[in-house]
């Protein structure tokens, strides 16, 4: 009988490896779980879900504090982060780019104002009434990535910054779930509709795996427009939106 010592020593010699395999697994039960429900939650969002609950209960690193799931440290990291966007965007056809035109980039503008300021509206009537906290919440609501980002230039607490990055976990997980549910009522059926929603939404991770659960081919233009939502969001929220802030609070 192979010991606990041996199990846990080729686990941390094969962290990534482990990763994947545990990623996958998590994946292929939540997709079993959606068949239960007919496809109407989908797969993706149990898993971002059960994903969540994990991380939580894990400790300040997620699970890869427990030695068995140290690759998921790896996994999770910048690096594959940034090559998935990378790797996402490159199946998107570039005559179908064009097509977008202005209403695509109208779209970017619009979703990043409107968000940054239902969010700091939000926060606002709970009782964060400074420039630093509005601009931080409402950046947050954009996207668990720019909420911090913001809030770590303008001066803001850990406290405010953690709820930033709730704010944008909600809305990932939101989109994630109603995306499916209401492509047919939107027309969400084609590359240029795609891009449009991922530009008025924003959050790429939430937009990828509504996308996905849509159709997979749509994937690419959504989260496309979803990125340049992010770095657009990381540009206006520290300062033209935080300054109106100032001007305004």
């Amino acid at each position: 009988m192979i010991g606990v010592d041996v199990l846990d020593e080729v686990f941390i010699k094969n962290g990534l490896i482990v990763a994947f395999l545990t990623v996958g697994l998590m994946l292929f039960l939540a997709d079993w779980i959606s068949k239960i429900f007919n496809k109407r939650v989908p797969g993706v969002a149990i898993a971002i879900l059960v994903a969540l609950v994990m991380a939580y209960f894990g400790g300040d690193k997620g699970i890869s504090n427990h030695s068995f799931f140290s690759g998921m440290a790896l996994l999770g990291g910048a690096m594959f982060r940034d090559f998935t966007i990378v790797a996402t965007a490159m199946g998107a056809n570039l005559s179908e780019l064009r097509k977008t035109g202005v209403p695509g980039i109208i779209s970017l503008f619009i979703g990043v104002t409107v968000t940054f300021f239902v969010g700091g509206s939000i926060g606002y009537a709970m009782g964060y009434t400074d420039a630093v906290s509005f601009a931080t919440i409402g950046a947050g609501a954009c996207t668990y990535i720019v909420g911090p980002i913001t809030g770590a230039a303008i001066g803001a607490s850990s406290d405010l910054i953690a709820i930033s990055i709730a704010a944008g976990v909600v809305k990932t997980i939101f989109v994630t779930i109603i995306t499916p549910l209401v492509a047919k009522k939107i027309e969400l059926d084609n590359p240029c509709t795609a891009m449009i929603f991922g530009g008025m939404i924003g959050t790429t991770s939430g937009v990828a795996a509504g996308l996905a659960a849509t159709d997979p081919k749509l994937v690419p233009y959504g989260a496309l427009t979803a990125t340049f939502y992010t770095g657009i969001g990381v540009l206006l929220c520290p300062s033209v939106f935080y300054l109106l802030m100032v001007y305004l609070l």
